[in-house]
């Protein structure tokens, strides 16, 4: 296990190092003249010039890269060419806000994925088609149609929520709950749908195999076939979607993030974007592979454990 675990953070750090300079090419390549957006489209040559020195971006492109690398391992993600602010320090600031979102919208998705897709494989006929007709509904409707529904009718007519804001954890458990609530539905429905499908069908497959059938025969109720037994095989298609519909969800999370207007990495990342404040950028998506490889990982060890199989391998 310990040889699989060090194998498996081997090629998270190559992937992340290929990403970063995927992304510092394509970012610079695209730049253009970066110093005269910074300084405004009155700044003179010379001075645009010489911001282009201070921000060395006269150098050539690996150099640049190489610099920036040396620096990011350190954990020094360089500052913000529009408030001076560290990079890490943006970043940071807001990853618990985004996470915190994210990984309810995974759990709320896990929770209600496997109890329908159970309920859907167990029970059949109307039941299954209900749960089919609802999964294609989430899954063909847009998650900003879904939050600005929410908005609309549980925060403008209803009041039940805050339209917008967001209650960190350690100032107010249930202020935090109420700033929640909507975005994480906005993110989960669309998971669930896909989800739901992929555990019903898992669930179909394994309740054919002999095995339950000699589980069965054997007088163990039907509860503890399905939860006990069937889940345990079925868990690892349905643990490999989830780990898709988590980044899936990182993604929708900028579009969730603007809507109910929350401080997270979404909000930064669509404000970084449309500046072209390119270590923001850069320091995001650094940020965004390493949390990919960290539940990639988290995904590999959960399947290791309901499967001895992909332990040996």
């Amino acid at each position: 296990m310990f040889a699989f675990i060090v194998r498996r953070l081997l090629s998270g750090v190559v992937l992340v190092a290929v990403i970063s300079l995927l992304a510092f090419t394509l970012l610079y390549a695209a730049g253009g003249d970066i110093a005269r957006r910074i300084l405004g489209e009155t700044a003179t040559p010379e001075t645009v010039a010489k911001k282009t020195e201070e921000l060395g971006l006269d150098r050539p492109l690996l150099t640049q890269y190489t610099d920036w690398l040396s620096s990011a391992v350190t954990g020094n993600l360089g500052r913000s060419w529009f408030n001076g602010e560290l990079v890490s320090v943006s970043v940071s600031g807001r990853l618990g806000v985004t996470l915190s979102i994210v990984i309810g919208a995974t759990l709320v998705s896990a929770i209600l994925s496997i109890l329908l897709g159970v309920l859907a494989a167990r029970r059949g006929g109307a039941v299954d088609a209900a749960v089919q007709f609802l999964s294609l509904v989430g899954f063909a409707v847009p998650g900003f149609l879904i939050a600005l529904f929410l908005v609309l009718v549980f925060a403008v007519n209803l009041g039940w929520f805050k339209a917008t804001g967001f209650t960190p954890l350690t100032t107010s458990f249930s202020g935090w709950l109420a700033s929640v609530v909507l975005p994480i539905t906005a993110l989960s429905i669309g998971a669930i749908a896909t989800v739901a499908q992929q555990v019903r069908g898992s669930v179909l497959d394994a309740t054919s195999r002999d095995y339950v059938r000699t589980l069965r025969s054997r007088g163990l109720s039907e509860t503890s076939v399905i939860y006990k037994h069937v889940l345990r095989n079925a868990g690892g298609p349905a643990l490999a979607v989830l780990a898709v519909q988590f980044v899936g969800l990182l993604g929708g999370a900028v579009i969730v993030e603007q809507i109910f207007a929350i401080p997270g990495m979404g909000q930064l990342s669509v404000r970084a974007t449309s500046l072209g404040d390119i270590p923001v950028v850069m320091g995001l998506v650094i940020a965004f592979a390493i949390i990919v490889v960290v539940v990639n990982l988290l995904i590999d060890l959960a399947q290791a454990a309901l499967n001895p199989k992909v332990r040996l391998s």
